[in-house]
């Protein structure tokens, strides 16, 4: 009997300090612009990705240097002429999973959400919902989305000498692996 009471006891202390929560530092990030002129890609796998599962909570951070282009010149002008990389180091994004209540972490599936928060591109704050999809594979989550995003909003200026091979809005998609996180 005594044994079964101290059995309970540490069940019912240990359950309420699981939290489900989920990071990954190597979330993948591409943005594509296509023009009739000219076609750019580029691709970040470092950022990072934290996922409370209980309150829904999600943030994103990317190091805007971390971007890859195929031609060097590409990568310079992005960060030095329209990122100013150095001024704004990265790109943040702070919200809240909708429809987390129906993420069944134990059953493998895709379970469509969006999310509601703020972007924080090149030093503007933009409130805004991103449809995506949480995946669960063996109780871990990836988290998938493609949206658009609207240079002007950030005030990212693109010089009219080049305007016609960058497109106004820039796609971007997301694919970030989750691991629970290690206390």
């Amino acid at each position: 009997m005594k044994k079964a009471l101290i059995i309970l006891l540490l069940t019912v202390v240990a359950v309420p300090t699981f939290a489900r929560k989920f990071m990954s530092r190597t979330a993948k990030v591409t943005f594509f612009s296509a023009t009739n002129l000219q076609n750019i890609e580029a691709k970040n796998n470092e950022g990072a990705c934290l996922l409370d599962a209980d309150s829904g909570v999600i943030e994103f951070i990317i190091p805007i240097r971390s971007f890859k282009f195929e031609k060097a010149l590409m990568e310079e002008h992005f960060n030095e002429n329209y990122m100013e990389s150095d001024k704004f180091p990265k790109a943040t994004f702070k919200g809240k999973v909708n429809g987390m209540s129906g993420v069944d972490f134990s059953k493998n599936g895709a379970y469509p959400v969006s999310v509601t928060g703020v972007m924080t591109i090149h030093g503007v704050d933009k409130k805004l919902t991103i449809g995506g999809t949480i995946m669960i594979k063996d109780r871990a989550p990836l988290i998938v989305s493609k949206f658009e995003v609207a240079c002007a909003d950030y005030n990212i200026d693109i010089p009219s000498v080049v305007a016609a091979k960058i497109a106004k809005t820039i796609e971007v998609t997301v694919n970030a692996p989750l691991k629970p996180l290690n206390r």
